[in-house]
């Protein structure tokens, strides 16, 4: 059969990010198995600081570092797809893979289904001592002193498309970029060769249009009275429908909430999108700049015309490290002179915390969104800072220091302003936690070996190259 011969793939989205709604997933397992195409459903959970979260979570607790809804996402589909040849691809591996393809196993068992085939993807993790001069080579005077805790490079689709067209049932990642999640199984339904860039990139803009969820179906969209969205606590998430060609339809379940038109879907093939003519992913160089989004029917969106580019020879890499402590504070004032008694309050503790670290000053609801870290606004006196007509106003203070005891100093400060003013503060609430910085390199896709491994391999089995990787 050749490829214009084969049926469209359906590809559904069940999560944005590491947090999302838990019950999305089963609209959309319902409308995957009710086409009767071949489909796949993902979870994008994975974000760059909730990657690093994961590998501070692993060091606690070695079986962890995975994403930790997985069970709640997981549970309520996972014997429909199976029984229904629903396929599923996610990065909820995280920092952990192995152990997330385990409770998965795990779960399968507890739900009495088949034995799935779980495919556990390798290669994106650069943060043991093997890799440390690559990212040296790669970061030079800007690879930072501190202990690392998380090196990660974005790795493609392959790996996956591979792992699907052996047989796998799901696919388990750590750090692929996000649209790769929906190109690798696009790559094994159609078997386009790797190079060919034009239907690549569109796959990737599909990818591209999926991976936040709810986005595209209207959440991040709605703003009443101006951009209306319907029904918007029962979203609906994203499917795709995806044709040899490449190009996609976007869809989402019936009778769900939210809406899919040209204007939502715009919004979504812009975000984040730094270069129209040339997004870079570890997979292709995609360009909308000849892109057409057409409206096909209620709730209904194809997009074609994304022509694509030979990939990038470099891969990106996260370098997540320990970067002290990260200290807040929030005090409430309210009535006449809200305004001006949290602006004292800024002031005094500046005033007792000056020379430290600097200190971050925010007005929740009059200057906090649009200030900055320097609180530029706050001049000390007052005079300049908005909002002194406020009669409900939430001060907020931050600041982050390498030693924890000299961070804390502003836990006890802000607690203080309870008795020692200025008049009428209350709902103190405090908070210190790690604090981690993120620098990013480039390094030589060559240096990155990809590939799986199948969960029930012996342990000291290598994983199964990808085509075109490096060993």
């Amino acid at each position: 059969m050749s490829t214009a011969d084969l049926p469209p793939l359906l590809i559904g989205c069940a999560a944005g990010f590491s947090g999302d709604r838990t019950d999305a997933a089963a609209p959309v397992v319902q409308a995957l198995i009710a086409s009767g195409l071949p489909a796949v459903l993902i979870f994008e959970t994975l974000a760059e600081r909730t990657l690093a979260l994961a590998q501070l979570a692993r060091r606690s607790q070695p079986e962890g570092g995975y994403e930790p809804l997985l069970d709640e996402l997981l549970r309520p589909v996972l014997a429909q797809c199976l029984a229904h040849g629903v396929r599923i691809v996610s990065n909820f591996g995280a920092a952990n893979p192995l152990s997330a393809a385990r409770r998965i196993r795990e779960l399968a068992q507890e739900l009495g289904t088949r034995v799935p085939r779980i495919a556990i993807v390798q290669g994106d993790d650069l943060s043991g001592p093997a890799h440390r001069e690559l990212l040296r080579q790669a970061l030079g005077d800007g690879l930072p002193d501190e202990p690392i805790v998380s090196a990660n490079a974005y790795i493609g689709a392959q790996s996956i498309a591979d792992a699907l067209g052996a047989g796998a049932d799901l696919v388990v990642c750590g750090r692929v970029a996000d649209p790769s999640l929906v190109l690798g199984p696009a790559l094994a339904h159609f078997g386009w060769a790797v190079d060919d860039w034009d239907r690549l990139a569109r796959a990737t803009m599909a990818g591209h249009l999926l991976e936040c969820g709810a986005q595209v179906t209207g959440g991040y969209f709605a703003d009443p009275g101006y951009k209306e969205v319907p029904d918007l606590a029962h979203l609906g998430y994203p499917i795709a429908r995806i044709e040899a060609d490449g190009h996609c339809t976007i869809t989402k379940p019936p009778g769900t909430g939210g809406r899919i038109d040209e204007r939502t879907v715009k919004e979504q093939l812009l975000y984040e999108l730094h270069d129209p003519a040339a997004y870079l992913t570890p997979d292709v160089v995609a360009d909308i700049t000849q892109a057409r989004v057409a409206q096909t029917g209620p709730d209904s969106v194809r997009l074609s015309g994304v022509r694509g580019h030979a990939r990038p020879d470099h891969l990106k890499v996260n370098v997540c490290f320990e970067a002290g402590w990260f200290a807040e504070g929030e005090i409430s004032y309210a009535g006449p002179r809200a305004g001006a008694r949290a602006r004292l309050a800024g002031e005094v503790l500046r005033a007792r915390l000056a020379g430290v670290a600097s200190l971050r000053i925010d007005l929740i609801g009059v200057a906090s969104v649009f200030g900055d870290d320097a609180s530029q606004w706050f001049d000390g006196s007052g005079a300049q800072a908005p909002g002194g007509d406020a009669r409900d106003v939430r001060l907020r203070v931050a600041w982050q220091h390498r030693d924890h005891a000299t961070a804390q100093r502003l836990v006890r400060e802000v607690t203080a302003l309870y008795c020692c003013g200025p008049a009428g503060g209350g709902g103190v609430r405090t908070a210190m936690r790690p604090r981690l910085g993120t620098v990013s390199c480039l390094v030589p896709r060559e240096a990155v070996a990809t590939g799986y491994d199948w969960l029930d391999a012996p342990a000291a089995e290598p994983a199964t190259p990808a085509r075109g990787a490096t060993a």
